[in-house]
């Protein structure tokens, strides 16, 4: 039975199948014709909205940069420390999109949205590595928002892999809280974070 959706209805239902699949099988799972067959219209029906299965992924991992965005922002009103909890939060939350939005060769990097929203990302990171620097905490912003990001980056992921669990890691220093590891990592980084960081502007991409 064919599904009728208002057009930004369709657009929104895909958007949220491609999550429950990523979730579910994985990014190589996704394809136009399964998505139109679970949300019951035409197999031509994807296209419409997003031209290929490229274009739908880089609509869905816009979406993620974009609530990442906030997320960090909301964090940075209380301190650059917070951020970086905030990134390992959001990656907690949204599995998928945290996924998809760094799977460079499923997407179509150069598109305008795309662009824009991963600047937003971004630039929350890099004002608060550059507050950071005038206040006198770290010497190098470039190398201290990489440092971040590695560092956040790679604890959201071994969560997710299941790697944090397997190999011990939280047994050994005794925080069953993501949350909080997150934040004791990062003030080993930054230290307490306890300044808020600066308003992002926009900027260049790290």
């Amino acid at each position: 039975m064919r599904e009728t959706y208002h057009h930004g209805d369709l657009r929104r239902r895909l958007l949220d199948l491609t999550a429950e699949t990523v979730a579910g099988r994985g990014v190589s799972e996704v394809s136009l014709r399964s998505l139109a067959r679970a949300a019951g219209v035409s197999h031509t029906a994807p296209r419409n909205h997003f031209g290929s299965r490229a274009g739908l992924l880089t609509a869905f991992a816009t979406e993620g940069h974009l609530i990442l965005a906030e997320r960090l922002r909301e964090g940075a009103a209380t301190s650059f420390l917070e951020t970086g909890v905030a990134y390992v939060e959001f990656a907690s939350a949204h599995p998928a999109h945290f996924a998809v939005m760094f799977s460079q060769e499923d997407l179509v990097v150069d598109d305008p949205a795309f662009v824009a929203a991963r600047q937003q990302t971004f630039g929350v990171l890099c004002a608060g590595v550059e507050g950071l620097q005038d206040a006198g905490k770290v010497s190098d912003a470039a190398a201290a928002a990489i440092a971040g990001w590695s560092l956040v980056h790679g604890l959201a992921t071994l969560a997710l892999t299941g790697n944090l669990d397997a190999s011990s890691v939280r047994a050994y220093v005794a925080e069953p809280d993501l949350s909080a590891l997150a934040r004791r990592a990062a003030s080993m980084l930054y230290g307490s974070g306890t300044t808020a960081a600066p308003a992002a502007a926009e900027r260049k991409e790290v």
